[in-house]
């Protein structure tokens, strides 16, 4: 599989040092059961699903999502944080083949 490529958004796009933000984070992922059969030769799907998302500000854990493959394709996941101040938001993927991804993004407070 090619590797995951991810969405980070925040709302609202201006917040300042302590104000909730929500964080929407989506990965292209194609979320297979394992129970899904190829139309063609009737084989099942092998199981290929994100089963830990990790959220983490200026290198500390957030929250960690545990997730199973009943999501719907490309998940779209979202938390709600307190804006500290200014740094590095790390949005950590994994997928129960052992393929991962990391995404960053700034968070910025105006004034």
């Amino acid at each position: 599989m090619a590797e995951m490529k991810t969405l980070i958004k925040i709302k609202p796009k201006d917040y300042k040092a302590g104000d909730i933000v929500k964080i929407d984070f989506m990965a292209m992922h194609p979320m297979e059961t394992g129970m899904r059969k190829n139309k063609d030769t009737g084989e099942l799907i092998p199981a290929n699903y994100i089963d830990e998302v990790k959220f983490s500000f200026n290198d500390k854990l957030i929250t960690k999502m545990v997730i199973w493959e009943s999501l719907s394709v490309n998940p779209l996941m979202s938390i709600s944080f307190k804006v500290p101040g200014a740094g590095t938001l790390k949005v950590v993927a994994k997928d129960n083949k052992g393929q991962s991804v990391e995404s960053t993004t700034q968070i910025t407070p105006k004034g």
